[in-house]
């Protein structure tokens, strides 16, 4: 049969980087919008979040037959009133402390006094016994002392006296700081309320803006941040509510003053992030020292927030979250120090919304990936990427470290076949087309010789379930029926034939391809975990110039491994035909194309031509076939007719 034409050699467009310069300036001109426009940025943000934060409450609402005005106004005034609430209990908390501050002054002075006298006091102490022959001779006038002439008038002293103010100077010293808070307030209400009337118009103007190409996608990403913003905010304000009530309770036990003002205060400053708790452990741990004469309430409260905080983010938090919310640590403390700067304490407490903001937007808005690249919480390479990137740098440490992971997850054959083989077809295309050179290549076929090695150990079998807790007395069969232990296997041991029980039984041949013998060195390894003893041989072993030397050694079966046979089979047709004249009669030969089957072998005919037994695009398959051959090997030996017995001679004496 005609050989099949070669098809046009392989291209890889090289990847179109972005303009460094439209990059950078970008985000130059993004910061300065942020930054200069944040006197109207930050209320118009602080509205779209509540709006998020109500709009569960406003659809309630529209459920319970309110029209769409009706629920949104309903829905803003109830918010507006527990803020005012709210705002009125730790006005009146803080003025009832206000008048007793002057109790307190007493003991604080006392207990300053204290600290003094074994800090500072102690080191003035020794300071002084170690400057006594220093000291002046008595009667000597202090250097720099102004002397006056006899007769000479002392200077009259100089008294700045300030004009008088103002109304409206007065009016603006002390209202402006009053009214500025509460116009940004009134702001924020307002913009929520007509986010809330208009979110569909809204909804449907960003879609156009972002992406209204890929609508599918852009909705996609819209749905995923409401709900993902709608769950934080819900989430996180209902364990800062139960936080604040905690500690409210364990504050009034412990016996400190206001235990409702600490308790409203905890639950607030929670919400900024890493410095909140620790703020808002200060100022009762203060006035504990205040308080009691002894230091026994201060360690009380202290324990008390250490224990609430501790439970709170290391337990419940990852538990209600699932772990993550969707940025990585890393993200988490830059979007922190960036929001920090461009908007000052308001930014602190908003920098995880808006950053779980971009980072949706980047999951589902191609133009926008790589904002999940750079602050998600998702690998930033794939498993095969990573295992090539690994085995490229020739870390087989690393290497081994990020396939025992996998490994917790999946078989060793299902790792090596979704894993391990891809990365190597990647290694071999960039090899193909010149990317690697021979350094390079050898260190990779080093690193990954390693990493089979390493990963001997593991059986290839898949690994428990999370959670199952098999039962002894049901489970352990239908778990070894499963996953059968290839060493403790009878047909491993005693019902195969004997040639297929001797050492190097089934031979396992490279390809030509530079890495081909890094996936027969898979085989060989999947092979002996199931009890079938595999053999490696490379290419020149069986080339036209050595396959006459090239000793087979009782073998019952081969297997061929190719990462990519380049287009025309030619090559493996004849590499059977030697194979063929070497085996034994009747063995059978499996071509494996890793990990996937080349175009050209999909053709029946070109596989007639070639006559192989068996075609796998799977290491997994390769080891099925090869215990299917010797199921069937096994089956032939048990149903050869026995060999008729020989005919004993009768015993002396007997009758004729």
């Amino acid at each position: 049969m005609p050989d099949v034409p070669a098809p046009p050699p392989k291209t890889v467009a090289q990847a179109a980087g972005p303009d460094a310069s439209r990059v950078v300036t970008l985000f130059v001109m993004v910061v300065a919008i942020l930054y200069f426009g944040r006197e109207v940025l930050v209320p118009v943000t602080l509205a779209l979040l509540l709006a998020f934060l109500l709009a569960p409450l406003v659809a309630l609402l529209r459920r319970a037959r309110l029209g769409r005005i009706p629920a949104v106004l309903l829905g803003v005034v109830l918010a507006l009133g527990v803020v005012l609430a709210i705002g009125g209990v730790i006005g009146a908390q803080i003025a009832e402390l206000a008048t007793d501050i002057p109790r307190y002054a007493a003991t604080v002075e006392k207990k300053v006094d204290t600290v003094r006298s074994y800090t500072v006091g102690r080191l003035s102490h020794f300071a002084d016994s170690i400057g006594q022959h220093r000291r002046a001779p008595a009667g000597a006038a202090p250097a720099g002392a102004a002397q006056s002439a006899p007769g000479q008038p002392a200077p009259a002293p100089v008294v700045a006296q300030q004009p008088a103010s103002s109304p409206l100077d007065m009016a603006e010293r002390y209202l402006s700081p009053v009214l500025s808070p509460l116009a940004t307030f009134g702001i924020v209400f307002v913009v929520a309320v007509f986010a809330l009337l208009q979110r569909e118009d809204l909804r449907d103007r960003l879609i156009r803006l972002i992406g209204s190409d890929d609508l599918h996608g852009t909705t996609l990403a819209m749905d995923d941040g409401a709900r993902r913003l709608s769950k934080y905010f819900l989430t996180q304000l209902s364990i800062n509510t139960a936080f604040g009530v905690v500690i409210g309770l364990g504050l009034l036990v412990i016996g400190v003053p206001n235990p409702v003002l600490w308790g409203i205060l905890s639950a607030l400053l929670r919400f900024v992030p890493y410095v909140g708790s620790l703020l808002s452990a200060l100022l009762p741990m203060s006035l504990a020292a205040a308080v009691e004469p002894g230091w026994s309430m201060v360690l009380w409260t202290a324990g008390l927030y250490v224990i609430v905080e501790g439970l709170t983010g290391q337990v419940i938090e990852p538990m209600v979250y699932g772990h993550s919310t969707g940025l990585s640590p890393f993200s988490v403390v830059v979007a922190a120090i960036f929001w920090s700067w461009v908007w000052g304490p308001v930014g602190l407490i908003l920098s995880t919304p808006l950053t779980l903001c971009l980072v949706v937007m980047g999951r589902h808005v191609k133009r926008l990936e790589f904002l999940d690249v750079m602050l998600g919480d998702r690998p930033a390479l794939t498993p095969v990427e990573s295992f090539y990137q690994r085995i490229l740098a020739g870390d087989a440490d690393e290497a081994q470290d990020y396939a025992e992971i996998q490994l917790k997850e999946r078989s060793l054959s299902t790792y090596y076949d979704e894993v391990a083989l891809k990365g190597l077809q990647l290694a071999a295309n960039d090899a193909e087309r010149g990317v690697l050179d021979h350094e390079q290549l050898e260190r990779v076929k080093a690193t990954v010789k390693v990493l089979v090695n390493g990963l001997g150990e593991h059986d290839d079998r898949q690994p428990p379930e999370t959670g199952h807790t098999p039962d002894p007395a049901g489970d352990e069969e239908q778990e070894v029926a499963r996953n059968p232990d290839p060493k403790s296997a009878p047909a491993a041991e005693h019902g195969l034939p004997p040639a297929w029980r001797a050492e190097h039984a089934i031979l396992c041949i490279a390809g030509r391809g530079a890495l081909d013998e890094a996936a027969s060195s898979m085989l060989v390894q999947l092979l002996g975990k199931h009890g079938l003893s595999g053999r490696l041989g490379g290419y020149a072993e069986v080339s036209r110039d050595r396959i006459g030397s090239f000793d087979v050694g009782g073998a019952v079966m081969a297997c061929v491994s190719y990462l990519d046979i380049s287009g025309s089979p030619a090559h493996l047709r004849y590499l059977m035909r030697r194979l063929r004249q070497r085996l034994p009669a009747g063995a059978p030969i499996l071509v494996g194309l890793w990990p996937s089957g080349d175009a050209a072998l999909q053709d029946g005919q070109v596989r007639a031509a070639i006559g192989a037994d068996h075609y796998t695009s799977s290491l997994k398959e390769a080891v099925d076939a090869c215990i299917e051959e010797a199921a069937k090997a096994s089956g032939d030996a048990a149903k050869a007719p026995a060999a008729a017995p020989e005919p004993q001679a009768a015993p002396l004496g007997a009758a004729a």
